[in-house]
């Protein structure tokens, strides 16, 4: 790796230890610090993605599928919810931060994550926007309560009769935001090719169809469209899986190393 940042001819692995190892360079422990960030940045996207999408979507299912109890579009499902999306917003934004900070270490051995850790700032910024549409939204459930009793499939449309404000920064910020999963794709492609990691390049293959699926899904609460139900079924399935492969990948690389 020169010291002028250009990308490295060949994959670098991170330092390994036992007996008669020697230690480790300056590059390889830098590459242990890029990849603990990863890891990191991995557990916290599981965690907000749990909470923020998987747990919403399956509320919102259930009240427009099998409605009764707690199920209900009522003052207090819709707080419930906005209050999830805050709080998944704000580990997935804590995820994205670190996630960046991997990148900008493995920078500096191999100049090709600059890119991706530049998406990932933009798709910080979504996620603050997002944070502000969801905090509107937590403000503002008893419209969107009687909203949605006339129009359960109009979501988005019901948020921007009552707060057009939150409807326009969640619309901006969905898209800065779906801009620094792009980022995470680039970059976990990358690091997955890098240390030879099939668990992180498939994790990073099921960002991207992630990234793909929840157009369908945002487009919805715009218009409603036949067969979103799958779509919605099927998000939290990528959600789940794209970071937890990216962890246990990480994880087992960082413990060869060690």
């Amino acid at each position: 790796m020169s010291s002028t940042g250009a990308p490295s001819t060949t994959p670098a692995n991170p330092p390994t230890a036992g007996p008669g190892a020697s230690a480790p360079t300056a590059s390889q422990e830098l590459e242990v610090k890029g990849l603990g960030r990863l890891s990191t940045g991995a557990g916290l996207g599981l965690a907000g993605g749990i909470v923020g999408v998987v747990l919403p979507i399956v509320f919102l299912w259930l009240a427009s599928h099998n409605p009764g109890g707690f199920f209900t579009y009522d003052t207090t499902l819709v707080s419930t919810i906005g209050f999830l999306v805050l709080a998944g917003a704000v580990l997935l934004l804590v995820s994205l931060f670190l996630y960046r900070r991997g990148f900008a270490v493995l920078r500096k051995t191999d100049g090709r994550f600059a890119l991706a850790s530049v998406l990932c700032v933009i798709g910080s910024i979504g996620f603050l926007l997002l944070l502000v549409s969801a905090a509107i939204l937590v403000g503002s459930s008893s419209s969107l309560v009687q909203c949605l009793h006339r129009s359960p499939t109009s979501a988005l449309s019901c948020i921007r009769s009552g707060q057009p404000l939150g409807a326009d920064t969640g619309l901006v910020g969905f898209w800065l935001g779906w801009l620094g999963g792009v980022g995470i794709v680039v970059g976990l492609s990358l690091a997955g090719r890098r240390y030879h990691n099939g668990a992180v390049l498939g994790g990073a293959a099921l960002y991207a169809i992630l990234l793909l699926v929840l157009i369908g899904p945002f487009v919805g609460l715009l218009t409603p469209l036949p067969g979103i139900d799958y779509l919605l079924l099927v998000t939290p399935l990528f959600i789940v899986l794209a970071p937890g492969l990216v962890l246990g990948g990480a994880r087992r690389t960082l413990l060869g190393a060690h």
